[in-house]
């Protein structure tokens, strides 16, 4: 039986006992990890994922931490006082030992799932933890925002001026229907807003 699995966008073909080199994953020498993105598996019967085959996982026993072999990168530009530069790179790798193919019950195996490690310097934690505080500002804003009205409905009411009535706290047609003209400052309110707020509350 073989399995296609896909790991830091790559994609491998894989049978029980293969060792392999895949982008660096979060786990130690020793552990064993759970690929659940597989793509197809294959044997007596094939089965093709739409993406990926619901239930299917592969588990592989992490060997060691390593680094690939070194890329040199050369740039030289030519003519008279011209630049040159070299650097060298080796990636980060995991290898692994393929050690069992799952074609169904991957979620209650309780095999901790293959995961790549995050680049240095990158605050994903922190990132998630501020997550739920935006989400909760956009619950609250459409909220805040059915129970307001358009002010911009009332003859001579521009944009600008909705703005400001809306800091002012005045946002529904009912409270600028209850705004005393001549003590108002926040806005210069005339009359006819006033009146014509006061038949669209109704």
């Amino acid at each position: 039986m073989f399995a296609v699995l896909k790991t830091g966008g790559k994609q491998y073909k894989v049978e029980a006992g293969d060792i392999l080199r895949v982008e660096k994953l979060a786990a130690d020498a020793g552990e064993t990890v759970q690929f659940n993105e597989v793509l197809m598996l294959g044997g007596d019967k094939t089965v093709v994922g739409a993406p990926r085959v619901d239930g299917a996982a592969v588990q592989a026993e992490v060997i060691d931490q390593i680094k690939g072999e070194k890329v040199i990168k050369f740039v030289k530009r030519r003519r008279k006082h011209s630049s040159k530069r070299t650097v060298g790179h080796r990636q980060k790798l995991t290898l692994v030992k393929i050690t069992d193919i799952l074609a169904s019950g991957a979620d209650k195996s309780g095999v901790k799932a293959a995961l790549g490690s995050a680049p240095a310097g990158t605050a994903a934690p922190a990132a998630k933890k501020a997550a739920p505080k935006k989400a909760a500002a956009k619950a609250e804003a459409p909220a805040a925002a059915a129970a307001a009205d358009d002010l911009t409905a009332i003859t001579g009411v521009g944009p600008a001026a909705a703005k400001k009535l809306n800091d002012a706290g005045v946002t529904t047609f009912a409270q600028l229907a209850a705004v005393d003209v001549d003590s108002f400052d926040a806005v210069k309110v005339k009359a006819e807003w006033v009146a014509q707020a006061a038949d669209l509350a109704k």
